[in-house]
């Protein structure tokens, strides 16, 4: 489990705000909880924690979650919604993605974590979620002006949306995550030369024929190089760690981070030549992700290339800081 809490003050929490929420987010490879104070549009954080509990292991070939998965992922709700109360949250939210709306079970999982937790559990679409992560990443003021295409890497799906100030121009979210990959093309150890080529060219055709129909009309219509390129999402967040050698969160350092193209095919060809014992000791990866970041690192260079972004900026922001705010704002606006 990793943990990102600020400091207390006395002896009850306090993260500068009375109006504290909590969200806990059910993603395919982890469950993640962030308590935060939520006033006129900002999301102050309080404490943010993430477990990874892969719901999705087994997932792709049944489209059922499996008895263990489910299991641990109603046992790591229930304690973050233990920790959440500790900081007197006037809501504690339950959201599910990708694994959990596509499963043939997922009333499964919902039962488990009410029983666990007592806690109910909303199944949010793929639109939702895209348009989540549109408003949450932008609650960073400096991201406003310009025109981004953001991309939210998850274990079961990513989400692409493109976007200026407030208004969305296209959001959409596909079956491409780091877990349906790493299922899809299992690597030896380490991976084979070949294994990355089958697993690149796969990415390719999907962009190719799922992706860049839909998407690029609209990439069209800004100027040529005017559009920002913003990761956010687990895998993100991994490669920024891996980048300043970091072992903690450090959301500052983080969004003051651009990845260029050669850096981040540096990191992804440097993980695709290495073991899992071996990536499990480079500065800033956690050893339980060792395993899907290979995936996380090939769709990021793959959209660079493909697409032709020169850099990539972190965001440590999404779709939990908008499920916050989401009591207060109507969805965001989608424009032709």
């Amino acid at each position: 489990m990793t943990t990102t809490p600020l400091p207390r003050k006395g002896s009850t929490p306090d993260c500068g705000n009375p109006q504290r929420r909590a969200v806990i987010d059910i993603g395919t490879n982890s469950v993640k909880l962030l308590v935060a104070g939520v006033s006129g549009g900002h999301v102050r954080p309080c404490v943010e924690k993430s477990e990874q509990t892969r719901l999705g292991s087994g997932f792709y070939e049944t489209h059922r979650l499996q008895p263990e998965s489910i299991e641990k992922t109603a046992l790591a709700v229930a304690s973050f919604a233990s920790e959440a109360a500790k900081w007197n949250p006037e809501s504690i939210r339950v959201i599910a993605t990708s694994a959990v709306r596509d499963a043939l079970n997922q009333s499964d999982l919902i039962e488990a974590i009410h029983r666990a937790s007592g806690l109910n559990v909303t199944v949010i679409s793929g639109e939702q979620e895209a348009d989540w992560v549109f408003r949450g990443v932008t609650t960073d003021r400096s991201l406003l002006s310009d025109p981004l295409l953001i991309l939210d890497v998850g274990g079961g799906s990513t989400e692409f949306i493109l976007g200026k100030g407030s208004v969305q121009h296209f959001r959409e979210s596909f079956r491409l995550g780091t877990v349906r990959l790493l299922e899809q093309f299992p690597p030896n150890d380490p991976p084979l030369p070949e294994q990355w080529n089958a697993c690149r060219k796969w990415i390719d055709d999907f962009f190719r024929t799922q992706i860049a129909p839909s998407l690029t009309p609209h990439l069209s219509g800004f100027p040529p190089g005017s559009i920002r390129l913003i990761g956010t999402g687990g895998p993100t967040t991994i490669l920024a760690k891996m980048q300043l050698a970091l072992e903690s969160f450090d959301r500052d350092r983080f969004e003051a981070l651009q990845l260029s193209r050669e850096v981040v095919q540096h990191h992804r060809r440097h993980l695709w030549k290495l073991t899992l014992r071996d990536r499990q000791t480079i500065p800033g990866l956690p050893a339980n992700r060792a395993d899907v970041i290979l995936m996380g690192a090939a769709i990021f260079e793959s959209v660079m290339e493909f697409f032709q972004f020169p850099n990539l900026k972190i965001s440590t922001r999404g779709l939990r800081f908008a499920a916050l705010l989401d009591q207060d704002c109507p969805h965001g606006r989608l424009t032709p």
